[in-house]
C-alpha cells in the first residue's frame, strides 16, 4: 500500500472510531430519556422535588458567600467569589440522579426529535419535571431564609443583594443568557455520559457550571430560588418580576437544550450515518 492509501485509510478509521463514539453518546442519551418516559409520572414528580431541594444548596451557599463578603470587597466583585461555591448543588443533583429540568431539556427531547414520543408526552413531562424543581426550590428557599438568619451565616440584605444581581436585567438579555446556559446544562447531560468515573463527573459539573456562573448566565432552576427569596425578603421585587423572570428563564434555558444539543446532535448523527458506512 502506497503511503497516500495508508493515510487515507487511517483516516477512515479515525472517522468511524469519532463516530461511533458519537453515536454511541446518542444512543446512551435517547435510552436514558426513554427510560423518563417509562417511569411512574409520581416517582418522576418526586425525583424532580428532589432536584429543587438540593440545589437549594447552592443558593445557600452562594448567599453565605453575598453575606460575608458585604462590605469587605466591593460588590461587583461578590458575584465571583460566589461562583466558586456556586458548582456543589449542581453535584449533588447530578451524581444523586435526581431530574433536573434543565439537565434534561435534551434527554427528553430526543425521544420526541426521533419520532418515538409525540411533543404532546414531551410537554406533559416537562410539566412535570418543572413543577417538581419549582415546589422544591419554594421550599428550600423558603426554609433557608427563616434558617439561615438565625444562623447568622445569611443576612437579608444579602438575599436581597443576590436576587436583585440575578433579576436586574432586561427580559431579553435574561433570555438569551438563560439560551446559553441551557446549552452548557444540556452539554453537561452529553459529556457525563461519556464519563464512568465519578471524579471525571465531579470535574465536568464543576467547570460547566463555573462557566454559568462566573458569566452571570441565567439557570431557571437556581433563578428560581433566588428570586423567589428576593420576593419573600424584599419590597424591590414584586410577585409580577418573579413570574417575568421565571418565565423568560424557563423558556430560555428550554431552546439552549433542544435547538444548540438536541437537535444539532441528531442532525449530526444522520448527516454521519449517511456518508460513513
Amino acid at each position: 500500500m502506497e503511503n497516500k492509501e495508508v493515510d487515507e485509510a487511517i483516516e477512515h478509521k479515525s472517522q468511524k472510531e469519532v463516530i461511533e463514539d458519537q453515536d454511541d453518546i446518542l444512543v446512551k442519551q435517547m435510552c436514558e430519556g426513554l427510560d423518563t418516559y417509562r417511569k411512574n409520572r409520581f416517582s418522576t414528580f418526586l425525583s424532580s422535588f428532589m432536584a429543587g431541594l438540593e440545589i437549594g444548596f447552592t443558593f445557600l451557599l452562594v448567599a453565605i458567600v453575598y453575606t460575608l463578603f458585604e462590605g469587605q470587597i466591593e460588590n461587583r466583585y461578590i458575584p465571583y467569589v460566589a461562583s466558586f461555591v456556586y458548582p456543589f448543588g449542581f453535584i449533588l443533583v447530578v451524581l444523586g440522579k435526581s431530574v433536573l429540568f434543565t439537565e434534561q431539556t435534551s434527554l427528553l427531547s430526543l425521544p420526541v426529535i426521533s419520532g418515538k414520543k409525540t411533543l404532546g408526552e414531551l410537554m406533559s413531562l416537562w410539566g412535570i419535571v418543572i413543577l417538581g424543581n419549582l415546589v422544591g426550590g419554594y421550599l428550600i428557599g423558603a426554609s433557608v431564609v427563616w434558617i439561615g438568619p438565625k444562623l447568622g451565616v445569611i443576612s437579608y440584605q444579602g438575599i436581597e443583594n443576590l436576587a436583585a444581581h440575578v433579576n436586574h436585567y432586561s427580559r431579553d438579555i435574561i433570555f438569551v443568557s438563560s439560551v446559553l446556559a441551557g446549552w452548557l446544562m444540556a452539554l453537561l447531560s452529553w459529556i457525563i455520559t461519556s464519563t464512568e468515573r465519578a471524579s471525571g463527573k465531579i470535574m465536568i459539573i464543576y467547570m460547566i457550571t463555573f462557566i454559568i456562573a462566573i458569566a452571570g448566565l441565567h439557570h431557571s432552576i437556581v433563578g428560581n430560588i433566588e428570586v423567589f427569596a428576593g420576593f419573600l425578603t424584599s419590597d424591590k421585587i414584586s410577585f409580577v418580576d418573579y413570574l417575568t423572570f421565571q418565565f423568560t428563564s424557563l423558556v430560555g434555558n428550554a431552546v439552549g437544550g433542544v435547538v444548540f444539543v438536541a437537535i444539532l446532535k441528531y442532525g449530526a448523527f444522520l448527516a454521519n450515518n449517511s456518508t460513513v458506512k
